[in-house]
């Protein structure tokens, strides 16, 4: 479709059916019927709404990354912010709608959203945290048990053998696992003040030697990976067998594979932990299984040299009296020790782990 005819649907949309476009002209440039749009420019609207001449920009964003602006869902929160907050500025510039193009050149109005929301396929099947639970109850694993860890440690030297070249994007998701809302600092602000198993000053040291590893890591961008984002057993269904499908993918396409080799262990880890205060008997096997499998076929030695700050998010998840409000004083006591540990661990021994959960 042509940039007029677009846009004089468009407009119609937002003014009503009598609007019509009467003149766009790219800013620093003369009038001209447009063939197509340049992202990021401002482009200067003359349309007639009954006998009225009105003047409007359509302005959109850069898909360069940096800033924070990756992902088209970065660009798309900027612009849905601005137009909810530009007109409660005095002063400021109003805003008349935000819109979004779509694959085949339309445009189209989101200016009247107040919520969005996601419509997916259904899924069946059975959590995988299902599985843990039954482990943990009996005591004893399956065959079934076994090939199950396999294919999930399978699954991911699958996806992180696809790579990305954009070192922007990793010193970001860097970036993201220190500073973001959902992961340290933010996970941290949501433990309460009166939590306690690690005082304010715990706290801020812990955050001090996340920020030591965020310069340690922010480089490595050679290991820009394809990842899942959010590995773990409650967004993990499986079907027969080892068939499974995810749920949830989180936080971008690409990031380091120690997000997801972490998400999913620690849960062997934190089940462990709660049965028999280490890491031992049914969950040391899936646990093994998993971790030797991934590393023997990825052959990647340098994961264990990365994955400490992963693992001292994923253990604050686990720690945390918000998401897991029941488990014992011990528990979390001995999850704080390895959060501590871990983050002191030049080179991560998976097969030692229980050395960390110690004082």
């Amino acid at each position: 479709m042509a940039a007029i005819a677009a846009i004089n649907e468009y407009i119609r949309q937002v003014f009503g059916e009598g609007a019509r476009v009467v003149e766009v002209s790219e800013f620093g440039q003369p009038p001209e019927e447009l063939k197509g749009f340049g992202y990021g420019k401002p482009y200067r609207i003359t349309l007639s709404v009954g006998d009225t001449l009105k003047r409007v920009v359509l302005s959109s964003m850069r898909r360069e990354g940096g800033f924070g602006h990756d992902h088209f869902s970065d660009r798309a929160q900027i612009l849905l912010w601005q137009n909810a907050t530009f007109g409660s500025l005095p002063r400021h510039v109003r805003s008349v709608d935000v819109g979004y193009f779509t694959p085949n050149g339309r445009m189209r109005s989101a200016g009247d959203a107040e919520e969005f929301f996601l419509l997916m396929d259904l899924v069946e099947g059975t959590e995988y945290f299902y599985d843990l639970d039954a482990i943990k109850n009996a005591g004893t694993l399956t065959e079934r048990d076994i090939a199950r860890a396999y294919a999930l440690s399978d699954y991911l030297v699958d996806i992180h053998a696809i790579r990305d070249d954009n070192p922007t994007i990793y010193t970001r998701r860097i970036r993201d696992l220190v500073g973001h809302g959902e992961l340290i600092m933010g996970l941290i602000d949501s433990y309460p003040d009166s939590f306690d198993a690690l005082s304010k000053g715990d706290f801020c040291r812990l955050e001090r030697r996340c920020v030591d590893w965020r310069y340690a890591l922010k480089d490595r961008s050679h290991r820009l990976c394809m990842v899942h984002g959010d590995y773990h057993p409650w967004n993990i269904m499986f079907q027969e067998g080892t068939d499974f499908t995810l749920l949830d993918r989180s936080r971008g396409e690409f990031g380091e594979a120690a997000d997801d080799v972490t998400s999913l262990s620690v849960n062997y880890l934190f089940y462990s932990i709660q049965e028999h205060g280490k890491l031992t008997k049914e969950f040391k096997v899936l646990y093994d299984a998993f971790f030797r499998n991934y590393l023997e076929k990825t052959q990647d030695s340098e994961l264990l040299d990365v994955i400490q700050p992963f693992y001292a998010f994923r253990g604050l998840v686990v720690a945390s009296p918000i998401w897991y409000p029941h488990i014992t004083t011990e528990v979390r006591h001995r999850l704080f020790n390895f959060i501590r540990n871990v983050l002191e661990t030049e080179t991560f021994d998976y097969r030692n782990v229980n050395a960390l959960l110690k004082d």
